[in-house]
C-alpha cells in the first residue's frame, strides 16, 4: 500500500500572499490580476485572491489544448473553459499553479496568457516547486521547496480543506504476486 504524508496549507498560502505582497509593493505594482490554473491552482489562487483583497475577477486558465506532452499523459476528460474576466495586455499578472515540476505546464499557461494580449509582466507563483524541471522555468513565489525520491508524486486535495498529499508509488506487483 502506498505511503502518504499530509501537510497543511493554509499557513504556506500566508506566507505566500506575504511574499506577493512585497513583491507586488518592490515592483510597484498596485492593481495586479490573477490567473490560477486549473484544477489546483484556481483552487490556490481562490485562497491568495482573497487574502490579497483583490479587486480585480479571478481569472482561470484550463491549459489541457496547449499541453505539448498530452499524447504523453492523456487528455484530461473534463476541460474546463479558460475564464479572464480582464484584458491582460498591458497589465502585470500573477499567475497561480498548485505544484511546478517539469515546467511543462506553465509554459502552456503563458502561451495561452499571450494568446489574449501581451501582458506587462507575469509573476510565477506556485505552492510547491519539487525537482525534474525540464524547460527553464522559476517562480517568483513559492509556498515549499520539496525534494522528492524517485516515485514519489505531490497532489494537492481540495477544495475544502488544501491538503498536500506527498505519495510513494507502490512498486508494481510480480507475476508470481498477482
Amino acid at each position: 500500500m502506498p505511503q502518504t504524508h499530509q501537510t497543511d496549507v493554509e499557513p504556506l498560502l500566508t506566507s505566500m500572499a506575504n511574499q506577493l505582497r512585497s513583491l507586488m509593493s518592490e515592483r510597484g505594482v498596485a492593481e495586479p490580476a490573477m490567473v490560477g490554473i486549473h484544477t489546483g491552482g484556481a483552487w490556490v489562487a481562490e485562497r491568495l485572491h482573497a487574502l490579497l483583497g483583490l479587486q480585480e475577477p479571478l481569472g482561470t486558465l484550463d491549459i489541457s489544448f496547449y499541453r505539448d506532452d498530452f499524447t504523453r499523459i492523456g487528455m484530461h476528460p473534463q476541460v474546463k473553459p479558460s475564464h479572464l474576466p480582464f484584458g491582460v495586455e498591458d497589465r502585470h499578472v500573477i499567475l497561480i499553479d498548485d505544484v511546478l515540476h517539469t515546467g511543462r505546464t506553465i509554459r502552456a499557461a503563458l502561451n495561452e496568457i499571450f494568446d489574449y494580449g501581451r501582458p506587462a509582466s507575469v509573476v510565477l507563483a506556485a505552492l510547491v516547486e519539487r525537482g525534474g524541471r525540464e524547460l527553464p522555468i522559476q517562480a517568483d513565489v513559492v509556498g515549499l521547496r520539496l525534494d522528492l525520491a524517485e516515485g514519489q508524486h505531490v497532489k494537492l486535495g481540495g477544495p475544502e480543506p488544501l491538503v498536500l498529499r506527498v505519495q510513494e508509488d507502490r512498486p508494481a506487483r510480480t507475476r508470481d504476486e498477482q
